[in-house]
């Protein structure tokens, strides 16, 4: 689980550090920031990919051994922060990197015989494709390397924790060198090698769900997936996965008949000519395919099935997550997100634009709840918890978070 993220220079995000928990939320206005911030997730999953920094932010086509990558929102041209600097700007955040460099740092902790903190941080020159400065630590006191302040990006100082001098390694500075460290080789710790490689696969395996309606309305190519494309792809044949076993089909459908204010009988799949699965629900007797529901009624499906995946992500992002869902119902989505981060063990990261799921929130979740807003001076995104909005405890006793955010008042008070 990530514990940490630190963001400097990217988008509009021109110093955001947050504490993340199992459940995280992110609200405030259009354009202040949210998306964003998952898309220096995406920086993470690229690292943890292996792509290079130019496929990482541009994109990369798909291949005999990997999937279509689709880069960053405005790709390379776009990943640095580009506002200005307030007179009233926090004096205390440390200073951004170089107008072209984009640093992400995060940190954690390895579970095994005993846990073992770590922390990665990156500094990326997008614009040249290349690694500025990077540094890995797993376990105290020694860092597992690091580059040299006044060497070339392609050279890295390994710390062994032995005595003397460290040894010089060498990286291809196009790409992130976390991946390259956890190759096997003679000169490194076979500890060091598996800390790295655990860190890097905790990074590629986030996943993004941005249900497309059209592509949920289609026919699966495969019969069968253990999970779905980011933006629905093989929907119907993941369903049919979950249809296989029935302990997770009720439970799927016992969320489906909460969260949807019709009545729903079934759920399962359609064939085509040749098998090909194609999503489809049964309410008051009737069969309804896929392409005659409704998106909002699609999106969910696809939203719910997404925590009944067989493979689950260790991190998972989703948008909107009250799109689909009637309002009446919005208490029992918070309880999906809730139940389902904590029996799945999937840390969760979404945006909402809905004021009511504020208002199912316990207080726990308010330190993970994350208000942002966009300063007009500067362009620069603002970053709060709820926990940390002034005087929000005492207020909130007295208010609903609902009409807090509804009313402004809690970008007044940040």
């Amino acid at each position: 689980m990530l514990d940490r993220i630190v963001i400097d220079n990217f988008k509009s995000l021109r110093h955001v550090d947050l504490p993340l928990g199992r459940l995280n939320l992110l609200i405030g206005a259009n354009a202040s920031g949210k998306s964003n911030f998952l898309d220096a997730l995406r920086v993470l999953q690229g690292i943890g990919n292996g792509f290079t920094v130019g496929e990482i932010f541009d994109g990369k086509p798909k291949s005999a051994t990997s999937a279509v990558w689709d880069g960053i929102r405005g790709g390379s041209a776009s990943a640095c922060f580009a506002g200005g600097h307030s007179e009233t700007e926090d004096q205390d955040a440390p200073p951004a990197p170089n107008s072209d460099e984009v640093k992400v740092e995060a940190s954690g902790g390895l579970d095994g015989k005993k846990y073992c903190p770590w922390r990665f941080w990156t500094t990326l020159i997008p614009s040249r494709g290349r690694v500025a400065r990077e540094r890995f630590e797993c376990g105290l006191p020694s860092a597992h390397y690091d580059t040299k302040a006044a060497d070339s990006a392609s050279r890295f100082r390994y710390r062994s924790g032995k005595q003397g001098r460290p040894p010089d390694l060498y990286f291809d500075a196009t790409r992130p060198a976390i991946g390259q460290f956890a190759r096997p080789r003679l000169d490194v710790k076979q500890e060091h090698v598996d800390a790295a490689g655990a860190v890097a696969a905790l990074f590629a395996d986030i996943q993004r769900v941005v249900p497309d309606p059209e592509r949920l309305r289609s026919y699966s190519d495969v019969r069968v997936v253990q999970r779905m494309g980011d933006h629905g792809e093989n929907f119907a044949a993941l369903v049919r996965t979950i249809c296989q076993d029935a302990e997770t089909k009720d439970a799927y459908l016992s969320w489906l008949r909460q969260l949807r204010p019709e009545d729903v009988d079934d759920v399962g799949v359609l064939s085509g000519a040749v098998g090909e699965p194609l999503f489809m629900l049964r309410e008051g007797g009737q069969e309804f395919p896929a392409p005659v529901l409704s998106d909002g009624t699609l999106r969910f499906a696809a939203l719910a099935a997404a925590f009944f995946q067989p493979d689950m992500p260790r991190l998972m992002t989703m948008e909107e997550i009250e799109n689909g869902v009637h309002a009446s119902r919005l208490r029992l989505l918070v309880e999906l997100l809730r139940s389902q981060a904590e029996t799945r063990g999937t840390q969760i990261v979404a945006t909402t634009h809905s004021p009511t799921v504020l208002d199912w929130l316990e207080e726990e979740d308010h330190k993970t709840t994350f208000l942002f807003r966009r300063d007009d001076a500067t362009g620069e995104s603002k970053v709060c918890s709820l926990a940390d909005v002034p005087r929000f405890m005492d207020v909130v006793r007295k208010k609903p978070v609902s009409e807090l955010f509804s009313e402004g008042w809690l970008e007044v008070a940040s």
